[in-house]
């Protein structure tokens, strides 16, 4: 049986808000007509919790703690037990997007490292119990409704010399003398939003190589009894190239990539947070990071 089936949403983004109705068609082609028994199409919503290798074994607890969260799980028959008409048909569909367990609330769609939130459809032709069934995927994508809050901007003015670094006194003394000032712009960030600032070199005994900015998503995992953190990069984006001159402003500018990052999460078993990395590179491949939280949201 040569058949074709395809998901079509209602929306080309396929970007679509808690409450409302996911819409869409199953469009199947089949060469002939053909038996099956019945047309299926599943949603479901889900939280994917893992632990990094690390801390396997640590904590019996974790086992618990990291079985998916379901969000959204309903099943829809498209056609009962029959036979596909040779060509093309579509067959509608319409789910209400809303999470009727705990914790009833549709987290926006996110792909990390230890925690995934994914949305997924999933059409299904079964057909007898020799032959395979016909199956179709499609991945749809929760947001946050934009909200028309005026956050006002939280600066975060830094200096970065030797003796703010985290090191012992004797190690302070070895390293070359340099100069960092600069402001992030604000703390809270609309993830719509470039990060921005400026960083300002005003001297340094050893010339620089490079100076960029990382992206840094913190995931932690667990319950009462213990939690698995981990930070891992998203983007390193390099905001400067060879030796800088001194006393100019050099601009920060980084724009929030889409699903890698999502709005901050705290819940009572995972969470999403995310840190900036400011790291300067010297000629002798000596680095200097300082690292900065922010709150990611999604206000207009």
């Amino acid at each position: 049986m040569a058949v074709q089936m395809e998901i079509k949403l209602s929306r080309s983004n396929k970007i679509y808000y808690e409450g409302e109705p996911l819409k869409g068609v199953v469009q199947i082609t089949s060469n002939t007509e053909t038996k099956h028994d019945g047309i299926f199409i599943n949603m479901d919503g889900s939280v994917n919790l893992q632990m990094s290798n690390k801390n396997v074994g640590i904590f019996e607890a974790f086992y618990n703690s990291v079985k998916p969260i379901q969000l959204l799980n309903s099943q829809q028959e498209l056609m009962p037990p029959g036979k596909l008409t040779q060509g093309t048909t579509e067959y509608e569909f319409e789910f209400q997007l809303n999470c009727v367990k705990e914790p009833r609330v549709l987290y926006e769609t996110y792909h990390g490292v230890f925690v995934n939130i994914v949305y997924m459809l999933k059409a299904e032709i079964r057909r007898s119990f020799l032959s395979k069934p016909v199956t179709k995927q499609q991945q749809f994508i929760i947001q946050y409704a934009p909200k028309s809050i005026e956050t006002p901007p939280k600066p975060i003015s830094f200096s970065i010399s030797p003796e703010t670094l985290q090191k012992a006194a004797k190690e302070r003394i070895s390293i070359p003398r340099f100069l960092f000032t600069g402001v992030l712009d604000s703390k809270e960030c609309c993830i719509t939003e470039p990060f921005t600032g400026r960083i300002t070199i005003h001297h340094t005994e050893v010339a620089i190589k490079s100076i960029e900015v990382q992206l840094v998503r913190v995931e932690t995992c667990g319950c009462a009894e213990g939690y698995s953190k981990d930070a891992t990069e998203v983007q390193n984006i390099q905001i400067a190239d060879g030796n800088i001159c001194t006393k100019l402003d050099i601009p920060i500018f980084m724009v929030f990539p889409r699903l890698f990052a999502c709005p901050t999460l705290i819940t009572k078993n995972f969470k999403i947070e995310f840190e900036v990395n400011l790291v300067v590179v010297f000629q002798d491949d000596h680095l200097v990071t300082e690292n900065f939280q922010i709150v990611l949201n999604r206000n207009n």
